[in-house]
């Protein structure tokens, strides 16, 4: 009996200290997390990032473009992005990932939407909406003094890509692409139009809480496909490519390739870190709509959900 215990005590104090040696193996440098320009990343991130912490990680976060971060993540410079979108960031992370120097980590469970989208009363001026072809029929109804006779359509910062003007042109639209300079600009000319019922088409997304709080449509573009980027005649326009709707699909976690070797454990979190659209949704109402700070909201989601990310930190 005394032999077998000492049998087992021998073989739990070696696990023990293999254990430790292999959480003292990983480095404590800062893992470096890119922060873009909306709320719902700055969420993501510095949850992932405060559950990091909790695992004993040292967190670093670095403010980065959302498509020119792929350079940093190739280099090492920086480590971990937590929302590569499918609707406008598959092109670059396929290209990161195909070099070999960096990875796709999984989903982060959110499904994304971006796309035009209009006020509910613009279907009264604009029949045949949502059908993308109504489009053609009352663009001035879109127009403003600045961009008359043509519509407007507000686009999201440059830097979140979407080829919006490549769209317009494709599928002959006689809309001006005006692009807002950060997410909460956007979402200020979304709220001032709607205010005033005035002609608003602009670029909303999902998850957040706008479809929410407005009552509008997104407008349905042709079935994206990824012949219609890539093959100028696939499509309804037989010679140029882009002339079809977004795609939709997961919102990704993109790392640098060298990641889960040098930090292994945090790797493994990552990978099992997943959030609902609800939630997500809900989060970001809280910091746009009722002005709570953003680290509040993060560290009231980790108040309240202790057991769940204490399980991706255990596993």
């Amino acid at each position: 009996m005394r032999q077998n215990l000492r049998i087992l005590g021998t073989a739990a104090l070696t696990a023990a200290l293999s254990a430790s040696s292999a959480w003292s193996a990983e480095s404590a440098d800062p893992i470096k997390l890119t922060l873009h320009d909306w709320s719902g990343q700055l969420i993501n991130t510095k949850i992932m990032g405060s559950i990091l912490q909790e695992a004993g990680y040292n967190v670093e976060y670095v403010q980065a473009d959302y498509i020119a971060q792929f350079a940093g993540l190739k280099t090492g410079d920086l480590h971990l992005a937590m929302e590569i979108w499918e609707t406008t960031g598959r092109e670059a992370l396929d290209e990161a990932t195909a070099t070999g120097k960096v990875i796709n980590a999984g989903e982060t469970g959110l499904m994304a939407i971006e796309e035009w989208w209009y006020p509910a009363y613009m279907k009264d001026r604009c029949p045949g909406l949502p059908d993308w072809q109504a489009l053609k029929d009352c663009s001035e109804e879109f127009a403003t003094a600045e961009t008359s006779p043509y519509g407007r359509y507000v686009g999201g910062p440059v830097t979140w890509g979407g080829f919006d003007e490549e769209r317009v042109e494709a599928l002959e639209l006689e809309f001006e692409v005006v692009h807002a300079g950060t997410d909460a600009a956007l979402f200020a000319e979304l709220e001032s139009a709607y205010q005033r019922q005035d002609p608003i088409v602009l670029w909303v997304y999902a998850p957040h809480w706008a479809p929410s709080k407005y009552d509008g449509e997104f407008v349905e573009f042709p079935a994206y496909s990824p012949e219609c980027y890539s093959d100028p005649s696939a499509g309804v326009n037989p010679d140029m490519a882009y002339d079809c709707g977004k795609p939709r699909g997961p919102i990704w976690k993109a790392a640098w390739a060298g990641l889960p070797d040098k930090w292994p454990g945090a790797y493994e979190i990552i990978q099992d870190y997943s959030l609902s659209n609800d939630e997500m949704s809900a989060m970001v109402g809280k910091a746009d709509l009722e002005g709570v700070d953003v680290d509040t909201v993060v560290s009231d989601w980790m108040a309240a959900n202790k057991d769940r990310w204490s399980g991706w930190i255990s596993n």
